[in-house]
């Protein structure tokens, strides 16, 4: 059987986003799926969180809590949907109610399970959906946009590289990844959280620290075209201004 295209890893793992607002569960079921041995997890403890940690990464499966803080799983599922329209999606809720299962499958959903479930039945359910995304050729994985012009400069997200003129700059996948989210953002403003838990997926003290100095690289990669400014936003973030 030929190996899912959409997978990154050599030990062919599919990347699952998992949104959870229960911490206990939600780190059950991150740590049962990973021990498996073919899924990486990503967990997001609300639909805020989920929606950004989709549109930073690569997701071959949504798994969405219907009742949370924040956004429902019923509306992440709606936005994610406009996003990608292919990608499969489970909603979990501890709701069983008729009414519920027909918005969640109006709204596109592939399945949907009710709490409490066996962590076994999520599994086959998670199974049967990307063999059947496999079969239909579905683009599951969120297409990521990889190549931004910023001024005189060309920065090539998957390379890694920034480019002006004929001189490449190398840069880390922590500032490449920065850097493509100002880049979305461009001339609006980056919040702070939104950076730290879509790269790092905790906004704490220590990662806010290291984003700072990944901050001040790439000012100082960006620094020759004067068109180009990163500017700190009090209270709120950064934004890269490109004039």
């Amino acid at each position: 059987m030929a190996e899912n295209e959409n997978n990154e890893t050599s030990n062919n793992r599919q990347s699952v986003l998992l949104v959870e607002d229960d911490p206990n569960l939600g780190s059950l079921l991150q740590d049962y799926l990973q021990l498996k041995g073919k899924y990486d997890v990503v967990l997001a403890k609300d639909g805020d969180e989920g929606l950004k940690s989709f549109t930073a990464g690569r997701f071959d499966i949504c798994i969405l809590d219907v009742m949370m803080p924040k956004k429902d799983g019923f509306t992440l599922g709606k936005e994610i949907r406009k996003l990608n329209p292919d990608i499969p999606i489970i909603f979990a809720t501890a709701k069983s109610m008729i009414e519920d299962k027909s918005e969640a499958f109006n709204l596109g959903g592939d399945d949907y399970i009710t709490k409490p479930f066996r962590i076994e039945e999520l599994l086959l359910r998670i199974n049967a959906l990307l063999k059947r995304a496999a079969n239909q050729g579905r683009n599951t994985a969120h297409p990521v946009i990889d190549k931004f012009e910023i001024g005189d400069y060309q920065f090539d997200y998957t390379a890694q590289t920034i480019k002006k003129d004929d001189v490449q700059q190398k840069v880390s996948t922590k500032e490449a990844e920065l850097l493509r989210l100002l880049c979305l953002k461009k001339n609006n403003v980056l919040t702070r959280e939104e950076a730290l838990l879509s790269i790092w997926h905790d906004d704490n003290y220590f990662n806010g620290r290291s984003m700072d100095v990944f901050l001040s690289k790439l000012r100082k990669y960006l620094k020759d075209d004067p068109k180009v400014e990163i500017i700190n936003v009090h209270g709120k973030g950064y934004k890269l201004i490109v004039n």
